[in-house]
């Protein structure tokens, strides 16, 4: 791992069925709808589409998703990420208990923006911060999504 390398993990407890929530997490472009970190959504191919992204922080970041996996037996999704971070993300989806379901996010970067990668080595917490508000938001939202 590099100095400009940021690995993120983290889960959603959600009061979705497990179907209904690797659908609402496969359906990329329907993000904008409802995280409020997602600022825009716009396809690019069939299995790609281009993100804009901007949390807390004063700023955004553009990343082509692109799916490699999409799996809804085992309810897994797998993406790469090309623009300002470039990398890969998964999300895998079990049942939970008693109800609802548990939505595993792991996350692995090389951020890519000039004026972030400056800043990298000293603000990695500020931006580990700023990714956890994002997620955040975006369990809240779903979560609100599911009641």
């Amino acid at each position: 791992m590099n100095r400009h390398d940021i690995r993120l993990t983290g889960r959603w407890k959600a009061p979705l069925p497990p179907d209904a929530m690797y659908a609402k997490l496969a359906d990329v472009g329907d993000y904008a709808t409802w995280w409020p970190s997602i600022r825009s959504v716009r396809r690019a191919g069939e299995r790609e589409c281009e993100l804009v992204i901007r949390s807390t922080l004063p700023y955004s970041l553009t990343t082509r998703l692109t799916a490699v996996v999409e799996d809804s037996i085992e309810r897994v999704l797998e993406a790469t990420l090309d623009g300002d971070i470039t990398g890969s993300v998964r999300w895998a989806v079990e049942p939970g208990e008693p109800h609802g379901c548990m939505a595993h996010f792991t996350e692995h970067v090389v951020v890519r923006k000039a004026a972030l990668r400056r800043w990298m080595p000293l603000a990695r917490p500020l931006f580990r911060l700023n990714h956890s508000l994002a997620m955040r938001a975006g369990q809240r939202a779903l979560n609100g999504l599911g009641s």
